[in-house]
């Protein structure tokens, strides 16, 4: 079976960065977006609280695709401090709240991937992904051309999901 390819010209920016990317290894991309000093707009950090925040995957699952992880880089659920770990979770809350606010999915999956071995790409800085599904949204695109589609540029995304992201959260 041949992969056959779809334009999907969004990538572009990320492939066009090729070796430019950071060399250090040492800490994850979530490490070094927050360290950039560019502006939540541009990374797609839709909201902060005192010990987390939440980003919107730049290579999502399905439109809406965010993600919630502490500052502080750890790997692991007990590597967490208390004020850290409810944070997170209340975070996670809050972005399901957004989520079916904003984008109306049928169900939403929440998830962590621990380690390598258990598909974290980002195994050293701990991530809760929360995934917005429809009925019927798992369509033959990825069966047959193993390929996403997805119909949302993620600037678009990140304005729907900050604007109704519950108000009143620290």
């Amino acid at each position: 079976m041949s992969l056959e390819q779809l334009w999907n010209g969004w990538r572009a920016e990320y492939v066009g960065q090729g070796n430019s990317r950071s060399s250090d290894t040492s800490k994850s991309v979530f490490t070094h977006i927050l360290e950039s000093g560019l502006s939540d707009d541009e990374t797609h950090i839709v909201h902060r609280s005192s010990h987390c925040f939440a980003i919107l995957n730049a290579y999502p699952y399905a439109t809406g695709h965010v993600l919630v992880l502490p500052y502080r880089e750890v790997a692991n659920l007990e590597d967490l401090s208390v004020d850290e770990s409810l944070d997170v979770w209340a975070t996670v809350t809050h972005a399901t709240l957004a989520l079916r606010a904003s984008h109306k999915p049928d169900a939403l999956n929440v998830g962590i991937n621990l380690g390598a071995a258990a598909g974290g790409s980002m195994a050293q800085h701990l991530h809760v992904h929360v995934v917005p599904r429809w009925n019927g949204d798992s369509n033959f695109m990825t069966a047959v051309a193993s390929t996403r589609t997805i119909p949302e540029s993620l600037p678009v995304t990140a304005s729907k999901v900050r604007s109704a992201w519950p108000k009143g959260d620290q």
